[in-house]
């Protein structure tokens, strides 16, 4: 029985051919060609006058913001913007802890509203945004004097 298995294994078996595993990159940037110099520095170049291009762009927009906020008109516009915003606030600071101070008073600016309460010990100041966010600032009045 064994013979019979020698004979017929011998008899059947096939030749093996091998051959070797070859790895290659499929990306230019590695393949070792002298190719992939000349890629990385075209896409470099492609990368780069991209994003001098965009910057530009944003340079000549911030440009066109400057000249429109350096007029003659802005800078008197911004100013009694300025002095109006003052003025508000000198009021409001008065009502609160003038010679007569009120005990409570509220009012609506631009959609926000800004409102007081003085208990006697504290002013209570609340600024609500046209949004909802809310934002609170307590004085204590026995400790706010000139």
């Amino acid at each position: 029985m064994r013979a019979f298995i020698l004979i017929f294994s011998l008899l059947f078996t096939a030749e093996l051919h091998s051959q070797d595993l070859r790895f290659t990159f499929l990306s230019p940037a590695f393949n070792g060609v002298g190719f992939s110099a000349h890629a990385l520095t075209v896409e470099n170049q492609e990368f780069s006058r991209k994003q001098e291009i965009e910057d530009e762009a944003a340079a000549a927009i911030r440009e066109a913001e400057r000249e429109a906020n350096s007029t003659n008109l802005a800078k008197f516009l911004n100013n009694v913007e300025s002095r109006i915003y003052a003025q508000l606030s000198k009021q409001i600071v008065d009502s609160m802890f003038g010679e007569n101070p009120s005990m409570e008073g509220a009012f609506t600016f631009e959609g926000t509203t800004i409102s007081y309460i003085n208990d006697g010990e504290y002013i209570t100041l609340t600024i609500v945004e046209e949004d909802g966010t809310k934002t609170s600032i307590t004085v204590p009045i026995g400790d706010f004097t000139f």
